[in-house]
């Protein structure tokens, strides 16, 4: 692929920015299938959202105002003034529908210091973030007019709204952010524009190209909002990365004095294939997210591995054609200062630092193993006390939001579960009245059981044969109280009450609900995705190395990686420790799809590290070095291209971890530490330390594997010649050691 970019530049060049124009082009003509509510959550959530599409229900937003006053009641004529405007103001947005006055619903606090004005938006409940703007307004002119009270607003469209504008400024953020960073630090790896200028550019435009395709994809396999940040996330991560490591082999082999052909045909057959095998296992990591059976999980794969795909094609084939058209002019715009920092042999040598980690490593390897072994599984060790659950409105946005303050004071006035369960019942005939007895049964055991509370609302939709029962649960929504009523709901009193009339269906939604069966799923499904990737991910670098030793190695430190990573989000996010230096509090628990994410990315990114690493480690072994002393050249060559990479990956996750929303900065958080510890203390000291003791065995390929295909990352000498432009073949440890005699 590198010699037909090489000869074909301008076909390669013009090719590739053909591709991404029209990928892009058509996906905006096609537009984005967003992922529907029956299918984003499994069990009874997703069939009760069925019921309601086949019947052609669309349940409004809700949305509540809040009256409140420390001095005065409700009966007080300022409080009733306030209250009425509140409703003439509402209403007088021509946008609100069925405005409840709390005098009639009895909306009143106990104390009688709070109340609540109920109201649903006209229209789609899809369309109510982009229509509620008018009603905040009325709400904050009541404010202003009464600022002894407090009139605040709470519901599905302004917090919507909110969520929407507020992650649509994120990422702008995150994007203006995270691209100058890995800019600045291409730069000082590079110490020219031109060099540094590269990868950026081929990781956006790998983007951009992927965004097309996964836009035009979503007509089968749908697509939503998280699916398109983890493909930002992770595109700008591995397109800079890959063409870090392709930039970094072919300037190096020029500093060793080959000509520029070679040196990119080197490049090609080293760094390119290192790509190529980094490349695949991500994907193979990603495809495991299809074994969910989570629609999510499956918007996620299918966007993550398109931009992959699409960044390993840009690095194979665009970027050898532009190198060859720039040749040593990619060293071009050389900043003076940066440039006099990187000394010659840094490359070759791995700098002071490093120099001084490995010394010591390979010195005493198995004390290295004990202690870095000893340290990440005491990273490990939170993940015990992992708590996993879909995070409430609250535990998403950042502490002191005004959205939270005005849901705390209404819990506080109004307590009981954020949003009630909702049982939705299809019934042959919904009016009959063993239907009529079931329901008025279903509302009296759920008051009676003690785990669940008023009000107790029923819609009967009669022309549909559909009813709607909402019951409030105990407890937060999300925690084990919540989950017992949940329970309980399910399995003990709805089959007591209307499932005992013939041809009823009638499964239990809601927040708690869709907290709890995501839950449930993942449980079921993550020994499954787990399994995959780890049976696959041993099974490329088996083929990849022809060695178990080397697959099995990878495996074990790719999961103490992911184990660490764990812990340390376990520790900030659920228990609280270190939360406030990221501007956030521990709210108790992890996201819930979190853990499988983090554990499929970071399964597939860390395979980058380790395929380039050991590739030249193997490199220096099929040249006839010892062990030793491949692992040493190996991990010093390496080390400041790693360097290089994991501060940019690290850097552009830290962009993620400090977005306003929980989620953003747990998926954030956990991927630049997971980065942070896999390019230190795996690649720096447990990966040459592992190996060293293990020796000539890294190697070892019993008899009954010689039929793996031999995919050798042996440096490729050109015979004298030979087409300098094409890779020859790798040289064996014999001609590999005459070539180093004779001072190749």
């Amino acid at each position: 692929m590198g010699a037909w970019s090489a000869r074909h530049r301008k076909t390669a060049v013009f090719g590739w920015l053909l591709f991404v124009v029209l990928a892009a082009a058509l996906g905006s003509a096609h537009g984005s299938v967003r992922i529907t509510d029956a299918e984003s959550v499994p069990g009874q959530v997703s069939r009760a959202a069925r019921i309601l599409d086949e019947a052609g229900l669309k349940s409004p937003a809700g949305e509540t105002v809040l009256v409140q006053s420390a001095t005065r009641t409700a009966d007080d004529p300022e409080f009733r003034t306030a209250v009425g405007q509140v409703v003439a103001a509402v209403n007088g947005t021509g946008r609100a529908a069925e405005v409840r006055s709390p005098y009639d619903t009895k909306a009143v606090s106990a104390d009688g210091h709070s109340a609540l004005v109920t109201l649903t938006l006209k229209g789609d409940r899809t369309e109510a973030a982009d229509q509620v703007q008018p009603v905040l307004d009325a709400v904050a002119g009541v404010q202003r007019q009464h600022p002894d009270l407090t009139v605040v607003q709470l519901g599905d469209a302004s917090s919507g709204k909110w969520m929407r504008d507020q992650v649509g400024n994120d990422f702008a953020r995150a994007e203006w952010t995270a691209v100058p960073l890995a800019l600045g630090i291409l730069l000082v790896a590079f110490g020219a524009l031109v060099a540094a200028v590269l990868p950026v550019v081929l990781a956006l435009t790998a983007f951009v190209a992927a965004a097309g395709l996964v836009a035009l994809g979503s007509g089968f396999l749908h697509t939503s909002g998280d699916a398109s940040s983890v493909m930002l996330l992770v595109g700008l991560a591995v397109g800079v990365d890959y063409c870090l490591f392709y930039l970094r082999r072919e300037r190096e082999e020029r500093a060793a004095g080959r000509d520029a052909a070679t040196a990119l045909a080197v490049a090609a057959a080293t760094s390119g294939r290192a790509v190529l095998v980094s490349g695949v296992t991500v994907v193979v990591a990603m495809a495991g997210m299809f074994l969910t059976g989570i629609a999510t999980f499956k918007a996620m794969a299918f966007a993550t591995i398109l931009v992959v795909i699409t960044a390993v094609l840009g690095s194979l084939t665009v970027l050898p054609a532009l190198l060859s058209m720039l040749g040593d002019r990619v060293e071009k715009g050389r900043v003076p200062f940066l440039a006099k920092l990187r000394r010659p042999d840094a490359a070759r040598t791995g700098g002071r630092f490093w120099n001084a980690v490995l010394t010591p490593v390979l010195r005493r390897p198995l004390a290295a193993t004990l202690l870095a072994g000893a340290f990440l599984l005491a990273l490990a060790a939170p993940l015990l006390t992992m708590h996993t659950a879909k995070l409430t409105f609250q535990q998403q946005l950042p502490a002191g939001n005004a959205l939270v303050a005005a849901s705390q004071k209404i819990e506080a006035a109004f307590p009981g579960s954020p949003a009630p369960a909702t049982v939705v019942i299809k019934a042959v005939d919904i009016d009959s009245p063993a239907m009529t007895a079931a329901i008025a049964d279903l509302k009296a055991k759920a008051l009676a059981s003690g785990r669940m509370h008023g009000p107790v609302e029923v819609t009967v939709h009669a022309d549909r044969n559909v009813a709607t029962v909402d019951i409030p649960l105990n407890g937060t929504g999300n925690d084990a109280t919540s989950n017992d009523a949940l329970r309980a709901l399910r399995e003990e009193l709805v089959p007591a009450t209307v499932l005992t009339v013939p041809g009823t269906e009638a499964p239990v939604t809601g927040d708690t609900a869709g907290s709890y069966d995501f839950n449930r799923k993942m449980g079921d499904s993550m020994p499954l995705v787990f399994g995959f990737v780890v049976v696959l991910a041993f099974l490329l670098m088996l083929t990849t190395f022809r060695s178990p030793v080397v697959a099995a190695t990878a495996v074990v430190l790719n999961l103490l990686s992911v184990g660490a990573a764990y812990g340390v989000l376990t520790l900030v996010f659920q228990h609280g420790v270190g939360a406030s230096l990221l501007g956030t509090a521990g709210v108790g628990a992890v996201e819930s799809w979190v853990p499988l994410f983090l554990f499929v990315i970071l399964f597939g990114l860390s395979m980058d590290y380790h395929v380039f690493v050991v590739s030249r480690i193997k490199e220096g072994h099929d040249r006839g070095l010892p062990t030793r002393a491949a692992i040493a050249d190996g991990i010093r060559s390496t080390a400041g291209v790693v360097t290089s990479a994991a501060v940019i990956m690290v850097a552009v996750f830290s962009v993620f971890g400090s977005l306003s929303m929980q989620v953003m900065k747990q998926m954030g958080v956990g991927l630049a530490v997971a980065v942070l510890i896999d390019a230190t203390v795996i690649r720096g000291v447990l990966l040459p330390s592992v190996m060293t003791l293990l020796g000539d065995r890294n190697w070892y390929l019993p008899r009954w594997l010689n039929w793996l295909p031999d995919l050798s990352h042996g440096e490729p000498v050109p015979p004298a010649g030979a087409d300098r432009g094409l890779p020859a073949q790798p040289a064996g440890p014999a001609e590999g050691a005459r070539h180093r005699r004779a001072g190749v």
